[in-house]
């Protein structure tokens, strides 16, 4: 009976962990659309699939979900200079939007769970959007 008690407790701890790693996950999520559709939908584009040439997609995006620091460091800091993204290179400017590290850290997961994109990676936090700086 005590070990039936043990197991039940610790797993539902394991599980309540998971849920909330799930839950907090998908409220960022649910953030970072609303970041999207004020700061990135305009050149983007509401399905993400950017304008060829000019802004790159973020939808399907190779350079989005190989390079996590980097895509950071744009969001945060901006982006100039060459960039390829999907075999297309783009040479364009994004200005600095302004967003606080948790902004940022929520239109990251945004962006990397959906617009057709999916990582199992552990979520972008607002700690690892601190620890980026300029280069």
């Amino acid at each position: 009976m005590f070990k039936k008690l043990l197991f039940f407790i610790f797993g539902t701890g394991i599980f309540a962990a998971l849920y909330g790693q799930d839950k907090t996950l998908s409220e960022s999520i649910e953030r970072g659309a609303a970041v999207y559709q004020d700061f990135c939908v305009t050149c983007h584009l509401p399905d993400g699939k950017g304008v060829e040439g000019v802004y790159p997609p973020l939808a399907g995006s190779d350079y989005l979900m190989s390079k996590r620091a980097a895509s950071i460091r744009g969001i945060k800091f901006g982006q100039r200079g060459p960039l390829k993204v999907n075999g297309i290179t783009y040479d364009n400017t994004m200005m600095p939007m302004g967003l606080e590290d948790q902004e940022v850290a929520d239109v990251m997961n945004y962006i990397r769970n959906r617009l057709g994109n999916k990582t199992e990676e552990a979520m972008v936090t607002e700690a690892e959007v601190a620890q980026i700086g300029r280069n």
